[in-house]
């Protein structure tokens, strides 16, 4: 049985083998139209696990796509999360959701993710996107049914670079451990992960032997044969006593020729042409209605537009980056200033960096590209953020510079208690990269958005935290805290490119805040303004403070500029590269002396808010001059998919933001003035 009616137990369609093979094609086909809509996506693992998401969906698996949550349907835990479009057509043809729909893939605030959320969408068994963790929530979900008494069957889909993080293993002992007979797991083994062949990132064989020394049931299949795929998935459901696990192995890419066998298509969508060439080879250029497609992406895309201008605070004319002929901004993705500096000083034989599978993506590559020499002291790791970070911790203690970098979200979170108790408790001076920090790492959705990691670094006692301003700034934040720094060093930097808004000359210290001005408005948006340390800063009476950190800074400059041409309000810049140390004397100034500060950070407000805030409210200086605050970041909730620049709408975090929460609490200033002179005339009178 497979797509059963939960009401009256009939099958709803047996599909043959010849089907399961054309569905799968069909899919493959779909799964290429929605990633090139997309614009970004993960080509080679969905189509590597697309036979086994034909044969799951469409044969073996009993669920009722009209009763999603029917007590009885086994579970299919995608462990595996960026693999989501294999999953979302797995539902589309089982009948959960409209196939076309699935075109709106990665889209703002499409159910169609990317990284599966299963609170958008039924027929998703749990949100995933970390990897690792999966098979632990199938563990769960198989202990439950065993609890009840129930007699269906969880399936898990991991990939096989995955089995390097630990939890894994943690995952398959419980599984032996408690002789889970109703838990499948499904490795694909493309043999493919973004940095590479997973056996020369970091070898994960004989997976057949370490499972079956934790007690489950293995067998190995050809994934892309669907006769052994249903076979395999039927007889594990057989099996008594132990869990199964089917090692099934694919080809990443497999359908389209060039992409088969190809790291570089892990993380990366067909364009046009692609799709179109992809299409071709799969044989099914006339049988999927492309042109319907792509219309409906774009139709929903516009529906998006206009959602996100409506709700944009609106002002005389449009500011937006590069949007008029003047102020000019060149953008680069602050990410490129951390690989910059490894390159530049890693001819130093004690720094050693740590490889966690995306490498080149956050930069951390550049320190051995084109440098062969230096290769011996270039350490992959793999996906194993928590090891990593305790090895960094080992490494340091024999006086070496060790460097490791992840999302930030798996930089500061998963290994947290790593660099609490390894790192920050034995002061060990290792420095931690969080990149594709904030909403603006885009489509690839909550579960790859950093907004929490700020709270957690800065509450770790001997951790410093740099969040730099822009790629330039981050190179230099990067060479201070490899080079001279000592202690525990946390650096957060985006992924999107953002405005360059500093050069060589300006200034840059640990520890101290910038100052800076709006001076003119010229062709160059940089020129336009004027950087100076905050210690050396001489007060001019602005009307109000936007303390910022982070490429929001470049967005309070822009909100600065906004106000001068709208509002005549003059406005002082915190550019507040360094959160911890913090420089409370900068913060305490700018309060003092112009009485409104709004703080602007891309995070969950407080990183930056409440910090600023806990100085204000602790300081003597204040004690009887009133200060009205603002904050502007995300408002405790998650990421969502959707384009960079459409989450900084979206989340609310833009200049035109800045400023229109900065007109609120001018005019709460402008009241409390003239309260104040009526009260002070009547006491006259």
């Amino acid at each position: 049985m497979a797509l059963i009616d939960s009401t009256s137990g009939k099958v709803i369609r047996d599909y043959s083998i010849e089907e399961l093979r054309d569905a799968a094609n069909l899919m493959r086909g779909y799964d290429l139209v929605a990633l090139c809509a997309a614009g970004s996506g993960h080509a080679g693992g969905t189509l590597s696990i697309m036979d086994i998401s034909a044969a799951l969906y469409l044969k073996v698996a009993n669920h009722d796509p009209r009763n999603p949550n029917w007590v009885d349907r086994d579970r299919i835990l995608w462990s595996t999360g960026h693999k989501a479009p294999s999953l979302y057509l797995g539902l589309a043809f089982a009948g959960f959701c409209p196939l076309d729909d699935v075109v709106t893939l990665r889209k703002l605030s499409s159910p169609y993710q990317g990284h599966p959320h299963w609170l958008k969408l039924p027929g998703v068994e749990a949100s995933t996107g970390s990897l690792g963790q999966g098979l632990s929530i199938a563990v769960g979900l198989a202990l439950a049914g065993r609890l009840d008494q129930q007699q269906h069957k969880t399936f898990c889909i991991m990939g096989d670079g995955e089995q390097q993080e630990g939890q894994v293993w943690e995952a398959a002992m419980e599984a032996g451990h408690y002789h889970l007979d109703n838990l499948i797991g499904i490795i694909d083994c493309n043999r493919l992960q973004i940095d590479g062949w997973v056996k020369d990132v970091m070898e994960v064989e004989p997976l057949a032997a370490k499972y079956a020394g934790f007690g489950w049931d293995v067998m190995r299949i050809d994934g892309h044969d669907m006769t052994q795929v249903v076979d395999a998935l039927q007889q594990a459901k057989s099996v008594k006593g132990r869990p199964v696990l089917i090692l099934a192995d694919t080809v990443k890419g497999k359908g389209v020729s060039f992409m088969e066998n190809q790291a570089g298509w892990h993380g990366k969508a067909p364009n046009y042409e692609e799709m179109t060439k992809g299409l071709l080879e799969l044989g099914l250029s006339e049988r999927i209605p492309v042109a319907h497609l792509l219309d409906k992406a774009k139709q929903y895309q516009v529906e998006v537009d206009h959602k996100l201008d409506t709700k944009m605070p609106k002002f005389t004319r449009n500011y937006w980056w590069n949007a008029t002929p003047n102020m000019k901004v060149k953008m680069e993705p602050t990410r490129k200033g951390f690989g910059q500096s490894l390159a530049e000083n890693g001819d130093d034989e004690r720094v050693v960096c740590l490889g966690l599978d995306i490498s080149g993506s956050i930069t951390i590559s550049d320190f051995y590209s084109g440098k062969p020499e230096r290769k011996r002291r270039w350490i992959s790791m793999g996906i194993a953020e928590q090891s990593a970070t305790s090895a960094a911790a080992g490494l340091a203690r024999e006086g070496k510079l060790p460097v490791l970098g992840t999302y930030a979200t798996f930089a500061a979170a998963r290994n947290l208690d790593q660099i609490r108790t390894s790192v920050c408790y034995g002061n060990f001076n290792v420095l931690i990269a969080g990149a594709h920090g904030g909403v603006s790492v885009g489509p690839d959705g909550a579960t790859h958005q950093a907004l929490e990691d700020l709270f957690a670094m800065q509450g770790l006692p001997n951790m410093s935290v740099v969040v730099p301003c822009d790629a330039v700034e981050t190179r230099k934040a990067t060479t201070y805290l490899l080079l001279e720094h000592k202690g525990p060093k946390y650096i957060r930097f985006a992924r999107e490119a953002t405005p360059i808004v500093s050069e060589e000359k300006t200034p840059f210290v640990f520890g101290q805040a910038n100052v800076i001005r709006l001076r003119q408005e010229t062709s160059d948006f940089v020129k336009a303004f004027e950087t100076v340390l905050a210690s050396s800063y001489k007060n001019e009476a602005e009307d109000l403070s936007i303390i910022a950190c982070g490429p929001m800074v470049p967005e309070a400059m822009r909100a600065a500029y906004i106000l001068k041409k709208e509002f005549g309000y003059e406005t002082r810049v915190l550019n507040l590269h360094t959160l911890k140390p913090i420089d409370a004397d900068a913060i305490v100034q700018a309060a003092r002396e112009t009485g409104v500060v709004v703080t602007a950070e891309e995070h969950q407000i407080g990183a930056l808010a409440w910090r600023v805030s806990g100085i204000l409210t602790e300081c003597p200086q204040l004690y009887g001059h009133p200060v009205i605050t603002g904050a502007i970041g995300v408002k405790d909730r998650f990421g969502d998919s959707g384009a960079p620049w459409e989450l900084i709408k979206e989340f609310e975090v833009s200049a035109e933001h800045i400023a229109h929460k900065v007109l609120e609490l001018m005019a709460i200033k402008k009241k409390g003035l003239v309260e104040r002179v009526e009260r002070n005339f009547a006491e006259v009178r």
